[in-house]
């Protein structure tokens, strides 16, 4: 049985989908105390630790929990946080230290020799020219890793919004192979809405149950920018004409970021979920029809958390970071089905070679 190691776990969205797929993660590892309650409640045989990947020592986890090197069947999950290479991201001075996590990631590798590892981030972790990726690559190459990696679109993979993430498969067994595309997008309609168990609510509207049915606060002149904003897809240019709605800083500026205070289409993927998804001034995150921004739970059923999987974080800022920071748990349990066929695949080619 596949076992797995999952580094910059956050509030588990990996780890979920990898045990869907019928693998057993024994760890998960993330310095942000405010996910920790939640990883454990929706992980309970997994261990949550608590701690800066940069403060621990190779050999960790060969103490702690007794992690055997060279272990064939292990896999190595590696979702660093990725401030610094995101297109949305304004300081890179704040997110300088998420730019060598890939690193840190690499030395626990090199020590104990996984049989597989997955890496996903945000595609700048491709395109910009300091990146440590191709440092990466070279590594698995010395380690003679088979690897695969894309730039996927997760609507096409079961993830009803438009979330493209680089993501990679490595293996030191064999060839890899990356998870197949499905032909069609999901549409929102299919995810939140009254026919989905969402029931109409206000701005501000507090749901106090494990549903978390809860939406942020507008200012009363968002709300009214928002009536005015059409229904289904609408943006900001229904109201740019009106002095009392426009905003200075986007007068004479129609083409520039046409997202921000935009309603979501019924019948399309969603925006990508952010950490700033119940904030309709952060992109097009505002309700198809109702007069106001995401749920928590909407977020994260678009994430493709089930239902059931509950938020324990103090605030509503905090669920909602936890939930935009996570690896969809439908593309991770893809993720797992993958690995659990490869593995199959390299026994067999071991035994016919032996």
């Amino acid at each position: 049985m596949l076992r797995a190691i999952d580094f910059f776990c956050g509030g588990g969205g990996m780890t979920y989908g990898l045990r869907l797929a019928g693998i057993n993660v024994i760890a998960g590892v993330d310095f942000a105390q405010e996910c920790q309650s939640t990883y454990e409640d929706n992980n309970p045989e997994t261990k949550f630790i608590c701690s800066d990947v940069t403060q621990l020592p190779d050999n960790y986890f060969e103490k702690e929990i007794n992690l055997p090197i060279n272990d064939d069947n292990l896999i190595f999950v590696g979702c660093s946080p990725c401030q610094y290479y995101s297109i949305i991201n304004t300081s890179r001075v704040k997110a300088l230290k998420s730019k060598d996590l890939l690193r840190e990631f690499k030395r626990f590798i090199n020590y104990y020799n996984p049989g597989y590892v997955l890496v996903e981030n945000v595609p700048g972790l491709v395109t910009r020219e300091d990146s440590v990726l191709p440092e990466f690559l070279e590594f698995l190459d010395a380690r003679h890793y088979k690897y695969k990696w894309d730039i996927i679109n997760m609507s096409y993979y079961g993830v009803p919004q438009t979330r493209k993430r680089f993501s990679l498969v490595a293996s030191r067994l064999g060839n890899v192979t990356m998870p197949e595309p499905d032909k069609t997008q999901p549409k929102l309609r299919d995810f939140i809405g009254v026919n989905n168990g969402f029931p109409q609510v206000e701005a501000g509207h507090s749901d106090k149950s494990d549903f978390m049915h809860t939406v942020a606060k507008l200012s009363s002149l968002n709300l009214e920018r928002l009536r005015k904003t059409p229904h289904n897809g609408g943006n900001r240019l229904a109201w740019k004409d009106d002095e009392h709605l426009q905003l200075p800083c986007y007068i004479g500026k129609d083409t520039y970021f046409r997202d921000v205070y935009g309603r979501l289409r019924w019948d399309t993927p969603s925006s990508t979920i952010t950490t700033n998804f119940v904030k309709i001034s952060s992109g097009r995150f505002a309700h198809p029809e109702e007069n106001r921004g995401l749920s928590i739970r909407e977020g994260a059923t678009l994430q493709t958390f089930p239902h059931t999987y509950i938020f324990k974080a103090p605030s509503i800022v905090a669920n909602a970071r936890i939930i935009g920071n996570a690896v969809p748990p439908e593309y991770a349990r893809r993720l797992g089905i993958l690995l659990n066929e490869l593995k199959e695949k390299h026994n067999g080619t071991i035994q016919n070679e032996s």
